[in-house]
């Protein structure tokens, strides 16, 4: 399991690798280029799997998370 990803903002580019948490969802992340506030696309369930090179561990590990 990867536990690392790469978030890049859609609305500058910026790129951050980021440690991704295992016990819970992300829904928010403020871009650290442009502080826009990130959110996950609809149908997402945390902004790993909606802006990062990798899905959060649950998806990783499940193929789903947070009950979905």
């Amino acid at each position: 399991m990867q536990l690392v990803s790469t978030l890049t903002c859609p609305a500058c580019g910026f790129a951050a690798t980021e440690t991704m948490p295992t016990d819970a969802c992300q829904f928010f992340y403020d871009c650290k280029g442009c502080g826009i506030r990130l959110k996950p696309k609809a149908g997402d369930c945390c902004v790993f799997c909606s802006y990062g090179s990798v899905p959060c561990p649950p998806v990783q590990e499940a193929g789903r998370c947070c009950d979905r």
